[in-house]
């Protein structure tokens, strides 16, 4: 089968792009031909004998929205001119201007932009401004995606219900197919915390994700904790433009709060905490939880998080309500004030982990791609 892939990043450290990756990789193994049109592809992947990219540059537009507008066109063009040697054509929402076979839907721009957290309903700017008129046109653009694809996949059960109700696209067009992890990277491992001048006698929580947006909710996170003592932060991301460190300053905690920046190393920054804290306003999924779960690590998130779909009671507590700072509060003092239950829940995420390996999703896609080719080969011959 000749399939073609079309999405901006193929790539290990990005979320929508690693789930390409590992697709593509199962793909390759199956003995499928494969076209990539990207604009980013992984060095590995480029040499393969199996594989043709396309590629589509873009680094001389000025903005993402005009970027991926020249992308959508190019590509259209590229699959318009040799539809008949393509098997199966899949995307990621909205990003080309020709039909597909499959999109793979990792975020509804219907849904955010009807969010109560999207960044212009907090504050008014030219910045919120863009990303109103961003999401506004993407959301737009997604729905005509949308139609003119045969199969949809959703990565999370909150996303088939966001299609369903903000895009209104029918349940019977659209299979869950949640995301996965490596196990082999993520795994509960011995860190001596000496070497990264941590004490070994703390308890230390951990938080990764973007610390210029809101969305992610470490202001709460931080409010929470300077209410519980005891217990340390550890913060992965980028720190400039960020308006939490001075947060954590303000409100006195900013001792124990430790912002490490982007690490390369995050599996085994994991292994160095006792548990995972990440109550998102808004996600669709969040790869981090699952690798947080996979390296052994309690978790506390929100139940806006596609992700909490795979946690049970035994190895995460959800809030309701993400902006419940007495909940966080609570939850904290429950698993710092009793190290057992810490210990049984760390072992139960490692083992909710265990059937979410990157080898079960991209098998459960190829399951999919050979429906979709099938009932396409079938469609074929009775028109």
């Amino acid at each position: 089968m000749k399939i073609c892939f079309v999405t901006h990043k193929v790539k290990k450290g990005d979320g929508q792009g690693r789930v390409n990756y590992e697709v593509i990789t199962e793909a390759i193994k199956k003995g499928h031909d494969i076209i990539i049109i990207s604009s980013e592809l992984a060095e590995e992947l480029r040499v393969h004998s199996q594989i043709t990219w396309i590629k589509i540059g873009s680094r001389r537009i000025p903005s993402m929205l005009l970027k991926y507008q020249w992308f959508a066109l190019v590509s259209a063009i590229w699959i318009w001119g040799n539809r008949r040697a393509l098997d199966l054509i899949v995307v990621n929402g909205f990003i080309t201007y020709a039909n597909s076979d499959i999109n793979c839907i990792h975020f509804v721009h219907s849904a955010w932009i009807k969010s109560k957290y999207h960044p212009f309903r907090e504050q008014k700017n030219i910045r919120s401004f863009y990303q109103m008129v961003y999401n506004g046109l993407n959301s737009f653009l997604e729905r005509h995606a949308l139609k003119r694809t045969r199969q949809i996949v959703a990565v999370s059960e909150q996303v088939k219900q966001e299609l369903m109700q903000d895009a209104r696209i029918k349940a019977d067009r659209i299979s869950v197919v949640s995301n996965g992890v490596d196990l082999n990277e993520f795994y509960p491992r011995s860190v001596n915390r000496a070497d990264f001048n941590l004490a070994e006698d703390r308890t230390y929580a951990l938080f990764a994700g973007d610390l210029r947006s809101k969305r992610k909710n470490l202001d709460s996170v931080l409010l929470a904790l300077a209410n519980v003592e005891h217990i340390d932060l550890l913060v992965l991301g980028y720190t400039e433009k960020s308006p939490f460190p001075k947060l954590a300053e303000k409100l006195g905690i900013s001792h124990r709060i430790h912002f490490l920046g982007y690490r390369r190393d995050v599996a085994e920054i994991m292994s160095l905490a006792d548990l995972f804290i990440f109550p998102s306003r808004y996600e669709p999924f969040s790869l981090v939880i699952l690798e947080a779960m996979a390296s052994g690590l309690p978790v506390i998130t929100s139940n806006r998080c596609g992700a909490v779909e795979l946690l049970s009671d035994q190895s995460a507590i959800v809030i309701e309500d993400p902006d419940d700072t007495s909940a966080l509060i609570q939850a904290l003092r429950e698993l710092c004030s009793n190290r057992e239950r810490l210990e049984l829940m760390a072992r139960k995420a490692r083992e909710d982990a265990l059937g979410n390996s990157w080898g079960h999703m991209s098998g459960k896609y190829l399951e999919l791609f050979h429906r979709a080719s099938n009932i396409k080969f079938k469609t074929g011959n009775q028109a």
